[in-house]
This record gives structure tokens, sequence and C-alpha cells, in this order.
């Protein structure tokens, strides 16, 4: 588990990794794609920044994925 991060959001961050890995994108793509730098990612995926519902809906779109992904 991450840190000072409840179980379900720990997997919600693996889930966020798993999807960007599985879209065959590296956080410097996934970063461009979203017009952000690579360390956005990097802090998205290690729980050192949450993640707003704005953000998963942009995140879900370019990996292909719905947004249900996420949560199941």
């Amino acid at each position: 588990m991450v840190a000072g991060k409840s179980v379900e959001y720990a997997s919600f961050l693996r889930r966020l990794r798993r999807a960007r890995e599985h879209a065959g994108l590296s956080q410097n793509e996934a970063a461009r794609r979203l017009g952000r730098g690579q360390s956005f990612i990097s802090k998205c995926e290690s729980g050192d920044r949450r993640v707003d519902i704005v953000e998963l809906r942009a995140f879900a779109r370019i990996y292909g994925v719905p947004m249900s992904f996420f949560t199941e």
C-alpha cells in the first residue's frame, strides 16, 4: 500500500498505472497527450497528487478505457 493512502486508493493507483502500461504509453507520452509534464503523471501514479474527476476522464480517454476501469 502507498504510505498514508487507503487500500482503496492504492488499488486505484495500481489501475491508473496499469491502464497507461496497457495503452503502451510511457509517462512522457501520456503527459504529452495531456499537455502536462512527466512529473504530473508520476505524482498521480505514486499518490503524491490526488486525481480529480476531470483529470480521470482525460486519463480514461487517452488510455482507451472506460471510467469504470478505475473503480472496478
